[in-house]
């Protein structure tokens, strides 16, 4: 995603890359219940939606949040291809390669991982970022915990809230590569939801990243 011949490649590899990790069933996959995640109200009651084909171990910590559980559910009944556990895994790899595009100034990257208002402020903040003549020399350390906060379709447009609570060395340097703010030997917490979009049924494989919101 730099020739006419080159941006066409990446952008194929990009859009396969994300059709590999969002949300398909491969059929090797492990068929354990997923739970949600535990409160201490919900540790005393039985787990919800036992019947539910999702599809992770609790020891990752990849678990979906109670008010995600109807949207989930009538997700996976539109689309029985939809797997929430490659779905989770691919989301953790699609907020690696998002941040990572944004973090190189890669427009190219980011307009085949991101739609709407998300890259317009993306794009902004990029031309911002070089008309100062600064780059970003980011981390990211550790993604600690990855959920699903929510998740829903309208007719067949289906949107899933993650959570992501991550580490990340953050510095900026100037055009000389002298440091301007940051440090790369403490790693800054974040705490971002963001919301992934997809029209089932649709030719396009992909889940666009339409939102973002940062959370306390």
């Amino acid at each position: 995603m730099v020739t006419i011949v080159l941006l066409a490649l990446v952008a194929l590899f990009v859009g396969l890359r994300l059709y590999a990790v969002l949300g398909r069933r491969t059929g090797h996959e492990q068929q354990p219940i997923l739970r949600p995640a535990e409160t201490p109200a919900a540790a005393e009651a039985p787990a919800p939606l036992a019947e539910l084909p999702a599809e992770r171990p609790e020891r990752t910590g990849l678990v979906y949040e109670e008010p995600a559980a109807p949207g989930i559910r009538a997700i996976v009944t539109a689309d029985p291809e939809f797997d929430v556990a490659r779905f989770l895994e691919g989301a953790q790899a699609a907020y690696r390669m998002v941040l990572e595009a944004f973090w190189a100034g890669d427009r190219e990257s980011l307009r085949h991982l991101v739609g709407g208002h998300v890259l317009e402020a993306f794009e902004h903040a990029i031309a911002d970022r070089e008309s100062a003549g600064h780059r970003l020399d980011n981390r990211l350390v550790t993604i600690e915990r990855t959920v699903i906060e929510d998740a829903r379709l309208v007719v067949r447009t289906a949107e899933i809230d993650i959570r992501f609570d991550a580490d990340i060395a953050a510095v900026t340097r100037d055009s000389e590569g002298n440091l301007v703010a940051g440090t790369m030997s403490d790693a800054i917490p974040s705490r971002d939801v963001w919301t992934f979009r997809r029209t089932l049924g649709s030719a396009d494989p992909n889940w666009l990243l339409v939102d973002t919101d940062q959370v306390d």
